[in-house]
C-alpha cells in the first residue's frame, strides 16, 4: 500500500489538511506528538465510529443534492474518512458523488459552493499558466481537465463544470485506489454561452461569452505545455469537451503526451465490455451483430471505433467491420451521399438511401443492437423497443445517456417493451425490478469501471502514452469479471462492490500492453500485480506519531 512521504503538519494546520486530518480519531499519543491536545474533544473515536456517525446523519437527508453537499464537506475536511465511506458503501454513494447527482450539482455549483477544490485557469491567465500551476502544493500524477462546454447531457455549464473533474478524480481513488494526493482537477474557463449562468449572481466563472479559434487553442496548448513542465510525468484526461474540440484535441495530443479522452475512449471501453457480456448470453460473435447508434458524437464514434478494433482483432477486415456500425444523428441516418459530414462520422457513412429518423432506420437496417448516446430522453420509444423485439430473440438495448432525465429509456421500459428479452445496460442507475416472476438487475455501464483502472495501470508502469489497445484490453478484462450468475439476472457488468478488484485487474492488463509496446518508463517487476498494488491508497487510518 502506498504511504505518503513528508513532514506531518502540527496543530490546527493539521486539522485543516484534508489529506492527513483524522479528526477525533487521533490517538492520545498522536495528540501529544502533533500539538493537538485541547484542540479536539477528549474521546478518541475509531474510523469505523466516525463512518457510522456520518452515515447516520447523511441518511436522514432526503434530498440527493443535500447529500452531495454533505459528502463534499466531508471530502474537504477528511479525505481518508470520505474514501472509506465511499469504498464501503459504493452502491449507495457513487450515484451521489457522480451520475446522476453530479449533473444537478454542476447546475447548482455556485449556489452550493463551500470551498475551492482543484485549479481554475481562465482565458485571462494566458502567459502565466505555468506560474499558476506552481501554486498547487502537491505533485500531480493525474489531471482531469474540462472546459465545461458539454457537461454530461446538460450542455454548457462553464466553470460550474468543475464538479465533473472533482467527481472523476474521487472515483480514481474510490474505485482504483489512486492516491488522492496525486489527483488534480482543472477547469479551463473559456467563458460560457449559457445566458442563465451569465445572469446568475452566484456563478463562479468569468462573465463573458466563450472564446473560440486561436485564443482557445493557445490557452489549451499553454496549459498542456505548462502541466508537463510543472508535473513531468502527469497523465492528462480530457473530460466533457464539446465534439468540435474533443476529437481534434485528442488527435493533436495523443501521440505527444500521456493523455486520453474518457468520453470517447472510456465510454467506448465500458460499452464494448457490455457488448462482450451480451454476446456470451447470445452465443454469437461481434461479426454476427449489427449496431445502430442513436447519436454520432464522441461516445458513438468512440464505441464504434473500439468495436471495429475488437472485430479486427478477431480477424475481420477493417472495412467490413465498419459496415457493422451505423449512426443516426439529428438529421437522420448518416449515409455516404450526405455532404458536410464531420470527420469522425465519415468512416460510418455507408451507401444507403437517406432515412429521416431512428425508427425508420431501425426498420430499414434491422440491427441486433441499439446504443443510445444522444442525450435525448425517451427516444427509445415503445415502438422502437417493440421493433427490436420483433427482429431479435435477445435484442441488445443500451441506453447510455446520463443523467437519468436524458436516458433513452428506463430499465423497466426496456424490459416491458421487449417482453423481458432485452440485454440491457444503462448510463444512469436503475433499481432491480421484477419481470415475469424473475428479479432483473440492470447495471450501469459507468465509465468508472474503466478509467480508474487505466489510470492506476499507467501510474504503476510509468506509461508514456495511453492507447486504444489499452482500452480494448480493459474492455476484455471487465467483461471477464462478469459471472454466469450476473448474466442470469440480466447484469452485463460485475457488481460495483467488486470495483477495486476489477480496477486492479484492468491496471495489470493496461500495464501489460504498455510493456509489450515499449510504452512504459518504469522497470517491470517480477510480479506485475504486486507492482500495481504498491501504488494503491488505503483509506484506513495510519499512525503518524
Amino acid at each position: 500500500m502506498k504511504t505518503r512521504p513528508g513532514a506531518v503538519p502540527h496543530g490546527v494546520q493539521l486539522l485543516h489538511d484534508p489529506l492527513r486530518n483524522k479528526g477525533t480519531a487521533f490517538t492520545e499519543v498522536e495528540r501529544d506528538a502533533l500539538g493537538l491536545r485541547g484542540l479536539l474533544p477528549p474521546h478518541v473515536h475509531t474510523q469505523e465510529e466516525q463512518m457510522a456517525r456520518f452515515l447516520e446523519n447523511m441518511r436522514k437527508i432526503a434530498d440527493p443534492l443535500e447529500k452531495f453537499v454533505a459528502l463534499s464537506a466531508l471530502h474537504d475536511r477528511n479525505e481518508s474518512l470520505f474514501f472509506r465511506v465511499v469504498c464501503e458503501n459504493v452502491d449507495e454513494i457513487m450515484p451521489l458523488i457522480y451520475t446522476p447527482t453530479v449533473g444537478l450539482a454542476c447546475q447548482r455549483f455556485g449556489h452550493i459552493f463551500q470551498r475551492p477544490r482543484g485549479m481554475f485557469i481562465g482565458i485571462n491567465d494566458r502567459g502565466r499558466v505555468a506560474e499558476i500551476l506552481r501554486n498547487w502544493p502537491l505533485k500531480a500524477g493525474i489531471i482531469v481537465v474540462t472546459d465545461g462546454e458539454r457537461i454530461l447531457g446538460l450542455g454548457d455549464q462553464g466553470a460550474n463544470g468543475m464538479g465533473i473533474p472533482v467527481g472523476k478524480l474521487s472515483l480514481y481513488t474510490a474505485c482504483a485506489g489512486v492516491d488522492p494526493a496525486l489527483c488534480l482537477p482543472v477547469t479551463l474557463d473559456m467563458g460560457t454561452n449559457n445566458e442563465t449562468l451569465l445572469a446568475d449572481p452566484y456563478y463562479v466563472g468569468l462573465r463573458r461569452h466563450r472564446v473560440t479559434g486561436a485564443a482557445y487553442d493557445e490557452l489549451v496548448d499553454e496549459f498542456i505545455t505548462a502541466a508537463r513542465e510543472v508535473f513531468p510525468d502527469v497523465i492528462i484526461q480530457f473530460e466533457d469537451f464539446a465534439n468540435h474540440n474533443a476529437f481534434r484535441l485528442l488527435e493533436k495530443y495523443r501521440d505527444r503526451i500521456c493523455t486520453f479522452n474518457d468520453d470517447i475512449q472510456g465510454t467506448a471501453s465500458v460499452a464494448v465490455a457490455g457488448v462482450l457480456s451480451a454476446l456470451r448470453v447470445k452465443g454469437t460473435r461481434l461479426a454476427d451483430e449489427k449496431f445502430l447508434f442513436l447519436g454520432a458524437g464522441e461516445a458513438a464514434t468512440g464505441i464504434a471505433d473500439l468495436l471495429v478494433a475488437a472485430m479486427v482483432a478477431q480477424g475481420v477486415d477493417a472495412a467490413e467491420a465498419r459496415r457493422h456500425c451505423w449512426l443516426v444523428d439529428s438529421k437522420g441516418l448518416v449515409v455516404k451521399s450526405r455532404e458536410g459530414l464531420a470527420a469522425q462520422k465519415l468512416p460510418y457513412a455507408h451507401e444507403h438511401a437517406p432515412v429521416a429518423d431512428f425508427l425508420a432506420a431501425l426498420k430499414a437496417l434491422q440491427p441486433t443492437a441499439i446504443i443510445g448516446v444522444a442525450a435525448v430522453g425517451g427516444t427509445f420509444t415503445p415502438e422502437v423497443l417493440r421493433a427490436m423485439a420483433d427482429l431479435n430473440q435477445r435484442p441488445i438495448v443500451f441506453a447510455l445517456s446520463n443523467p437519468t432525465s436524458k436516458a433513452e429509456c428506463t430499465a423497466e421500459q426496456a424490459y416491458q417493451g421487449t417482453g423481458g428479452r432485452a440485454l440491457f445496460a444503462c448510463g444512469s442507475p436503475f433499481l432491480p425490478l421484477q419481470y415475469g416472476g424473475k428479479t432483473l438487475v440492470p447495471r450501469q455501464g459507468n465509465n468508472s469501471y474503466i478509467f480508474p483502472g487505466v489510470g492506476l495501470g499507467a501510474i504503476a508502469c510509468g506509461a508514456t502514452r495511453i492507447t486504444d489497445e489499452m482500452f480494448l484490453a480493459a474492455a476484455h478484462t471487465l467483461a471477464a469479471q462478469v459471472t454466469p450468475a450476473d448474466l442470469d439476472q440480466g447484469s452485463l457488468f460485475p457488481p460495483l462492490t467488486n470495483i477495486r478488484e476489477v480496477s486492479a485487474r484492468i491496471a495489470v492488463a493496461v500495464a501489460e500492453v504498455a510493456y509489450q509496446r515499449g510504452l512504459a518508463a518504469r522497470p517491470r517487476g517480477d510480479d506485475l500485480r504486486a507492482q500495481v498494488q504498491a501504488e494503491v491508497f488505503d483509506p484506513c487510518y495510519r499512525g503518524y506519531a
